[in-house]
């Protein structure tokens, strides 16, 4: 819409074709209703790609700033409520209403639902074949998303029109997905499903200090969502429970806590964890829970502070497309042009916001990514 909107209302004859019968489903369900529209720090930092520096050229084009003023010239209340992270205040439809009016602004012509059965192309324009009927356009911009969330029209058309066209992909997977452990892996932990607390998650180069959530298969919550995008199958993540201090002064606290104390090591701990955390991990320790904490040795509050400050475990996987928030890789940026997303080896033929190999961190980053990348297509095609 964004795209189509661009062009639109600098000349161009576009129409929209959409497969769901309803458009912006993504944009509906985002922020609980309210979608995080944006975040006001966003940075080429914040995203994932074999080429971090692609995303850098449209972020700087079309900014955060941008979208801001777009959303007040529709007269939109919206507030910041964490890290930068703008919500409606109303309700995400607004969101989908703005972008239907801007391409009303641009005549943009709609064909919804209507499925595309074939995308060729004869050396002077695509022809395209669809439900709806056959045509022909000088250009095509593919804006079909990645896989997550298939009970809303996802898919991975995309990426099967890309490779028609010789163009590589980098391997889709979920991501901002909750993770999930062995059955025996997870047994200690499945009573805690509901339990949350503050931690300091790390995988591979991600590092994020977020809540996390305990569940019935394993662990989510925004620090969970985030690290996922930066985790690899077989590998390890680690969490600090206790982020707030130190290991030197988590074990200094829990040794001076012993010599002045006559409680008992469990409620100890519920000072720095949840109850039923507190509890379980003492039992895992191989410490009597009703114990009292000064009949603890040094040696054992030390390793007990270690293993709060650097917890290691190994997911199995993830919950898959159906709770990922996006999907992680798709159309390699190589194969683009960073300034305009038209494909080098398919003139006429653009790719625009998840489909490709970029991926925004938790927190509106993917909503401002596909803001900035259909803003890009947007102009250069009717530029060209």
């Amino acid at each position: 819409m964004m795209c189509a909107a661009v062009a639109g209302q600098r000349g161009l004859r576009v129409l929209l074709i959409e497969h769901s019968p309803k458009v912006g489903e993504k944009i509906r369900i985002s922020g609980g209703g309210r979608c995080n529209f944006t975040n006001v720090h966003t940075r080429p930092e914040n995203f994932i790609s074999e080429n971090p520096q692609f995303a850098r050229s449209a972020l700087a084009r079309y900014t955060p700033s941008d979208f801001v003023a777009l959303v007040r010239k529709h007269r939109i209340a919206f507030h910041e409520k964490h890290k930068g992270q703008l919500f409606c205040d109303g309700s995400s439809d607004q969101i989908i209403a703005m972008l239907r009016a801007e391409c009303d602004a641009g005549n943009v012509q709609w064909w919804i639902p209507c499925a595309v059965r074939s995308v060729q192309h004869n050396g002077h324009q695509f022809n395209l074949q669809s439900d709806v009927g056959d045509l022909s356009a000088r250009r095509v911009v593919i804006a079909t998303g990645g896989m997550s969330i298939p009970k809303i029209g996802a898919s991975d058309y995309g990426y099967r029109i890309a490779r028609q066209f010789g163009l590589r992909i980098v391997e889709p997977r979920p991501a901002l997905v909750p993770l999930v452990f062995d059955t025996a892996v997870w047994q200690p932990f499945s009573a805690m499903a509901g339990v949350s607390l503050e931690a300091c998650v790390r995988a591979g180069a991600g590092r994020f200090d977020e809540d996390l959530l305990f569940t019935h298969r394993g662990l989510s919550g925004p620090a969970i969502l985030q690290i996922s995008s930066f985790w690899n199958p077989r590998q390890p993540i680690r969490i600090d429970l206790v982020p707030a201090l130190a290991h030197a002064d988590l074990s200094e606290q829990l040794i001076t806590l012993k010599r002045s104390s006559r409680q008992a090591i469990a409620n100890a701990l519920i000072t720095l964890l949840p109850h039923r955390l507190a509890e379980q991990w003492i039992a895992m320790s191989g410490i009597d829970a009703g114990g009292r904490i000064a009949a603890v040795p040094d040696s054992r509050l030390r390793d007990l502070a270690a293993s709060l400050k650097d917890w290691q475990l190994t997911p199995s996987g993830t919950e898959g497309y159906r709770k990922a928030e996006v999907t992680r890789g798709g159309v390699a940026t190589d194969e683009l042009s960073q300034t305009t997303f038209e494909a080098r080896r398919a003139p006429g033929l653009y790719f625009i916001g998840e489909v490709v190999d970029v991926t925004g961190w938790l927190g509106g980053y993917n909503f401002q990514w596909a803001w900035a990348s259909g803003y890009a297509a947007g102009m250069a095609a009717s530029n060209s």
